[in-house]
């Protein structure tokens, strides 16, 4: 949840996965945080926008079933996923396991990912729980945010 003050810019928490200089996957916590007071035009009152980038992309919805596992991949394009219902779970090649729900954010950029000594490369997903998890996906379609790093959206 983001606390919503008028004076000070919020502060919007994702998780980025992302790929180091050996090819091993991680997640880490990082911060949108360049948020502007506007208005969206006409008469709309001022918000909060943190206008993130222009860039050609492709926006699809996906439901994935109870039990379904996305094994070892690379996310296939750079990519936000916003699950909007459900809980979904990313696990990384460094062993760590990030699950979210409904509101929370990941940005998908390790299209650069090796295998690893057990030859898992990439990211394993899936669903948690009895319900099927609901996602937006915004596909980045310019290469140039292919294997961003954290820090790169700040």
């Amino acid at each position: 949840m983001v606390a919503i003050d008028s004076v000070q810019p919020p502060r919007m928490p994702y998780w980025h996965v992302w790929t180091d200089e050996a090819g091993a996957t991680h997640q880490s916590h990082c911060e949108l945080s360049a948020f502007r007071l506007e208005s969206m035009g006409g008469k709309a009152a001022a918000q909060w926008n943190d206008r993130l980038l222009t860039a050609a992309s492709s926006v699809l919805f996906s439901v994935l079933p109870v039990g379904w596992v996305g094994d070892w991949h690379e996310n296939p394009k750079p990519q936000w996923i916003v699950p909007l219902a459900g809980v979904w779970f990313v696990e990384t090649t460094d062993g760590t396991r990030v699950e979210m729900g409904p509101g929370e954010i990941s940005f998908g950029g390790d299209q650069r990912a090796r295998p690893d000594k057990n030859g898992c490369v990439g990211h394993r997903s899936g669903t948690v729980g009895d319900v099927p998890a609901v996602l937006m996906v915004v596909q980045l379609e310019d290469d140039r945010f292919i294997g961003a790093r954290p820090g790169a959206f700040s």
